[in-house]
């Protein structure tokens, strides 16, 4: 028993270095970096002055926000919808379709990307919130995760509803929604997580400075013949922040939601 203490002991400060060593490294000279300094300095607030002189640290942090927040609310209603249908109106059709959308999990993004991209520069819809939020509106993951979580909803509850006149619609936002809390947490950490560190399609699609997204941004600070690593990774630093804090917050029922509880 003491040594399995240890060992979790021992694994846990090694999962927690790479974030500490960011924390440490924002707060350096890029020099000290470089060296490998595991000690903070005070050379924090000069990196966040650099840091902002540099980019646009503002407008990447909102148009961040406002792609991964739309993405987010569209894409639980759009998948949970999808889920919900596929497994309450089940029929062998539905199957075909359902292994369609799996197999669609195969082909790598970057297969579709050209495509992708011709079709929205017709559509002008370069340098959008539109842009961004479409190609992932629906992902096979979630509209399974959905299903999954939908077979451990009781039917009886769904046609007493429906004896007592509610509609399917009614049925879905009224009882559905609320039964399923923790997978829709699971969901919109899982959504909100790909969407603010989404860096491919953003790059393709977004080709105005002022659609900068926070991961345009960090890899936006290697670019030249010098890197300031310590301003780099205060702007990888500032990234990971609102991920993390979202993750802390919906741990639990992240837990919940991934294993099908219902509660």
């Amino acid at each position: 028993m003491a040594f399995s203490y240890i060992f979790l002991t021992i694994v846990s400060l090694l999962s927690i270095f790479p974030l500490y060593w960011m924390v440490v490294a924002s707060t350096n000279k890029s020099v000290d970096v470089v060296r490998g300094t595991l000690i903070p300095s005070t050379y924090f607030i000069e990196n966040l002055k650099n840091l902002f002189a540099a980019q646009k640290v503002g407008t990447a942090m909102f148009n961040s926000f406002q792609y991964s927040i739309i993405l987010t609310v569209i894409s639980l209603i759009v998948c949970s919808l999808a889920g919900y249908g596929f497994e309450i109106y089940h029929d062998k059709g539905k199957d075909m379709v359902m292994a369609i959308i799996l197999l669609a999990m195969m082909v790598p993004f970057a297969a579709t990307m050209i495509p992708l991209f011709q079709m929205f520069s017709q559509a002008k819809l370069l340098n959008t919130a539109i842009g961004f939020v479409l190609p992932t509106i629906s992902t096979p993951f979630l509209i399974m995760m959905f299903r999954q979580s939908a077979r451990s909803f009781p039917h009886d509850i769904i046609e007493a509803a429906r004896i007592d006149g509610l509609s399917e619609i009614s049925i879905f936002f009224r009882m559905f929604i609320p039964t399923m809390r923790s997978t829709y947490a699971a969901a919109m950490t899982i959504t909100f997580m790909n969407a603010w560190n989404n860096y491919l399609w953003p790059k393709v699609i977004m080709q105005d400075n002022d659609s900068i997204t926070m991961p345009m941004l960090v890899a936006n600070l290697k670019e030249g013949y010098f890197t300031d690593y310590g301003m780099l990774m205060l702007g990888v630093l500032l990234c990971t922040i609102p991920t993390v804090i979202i993750f802390f917050m919906l741990q639990k029922s992240f837990a919940e939601g991934i294993t099908g509880a219902v509660k």
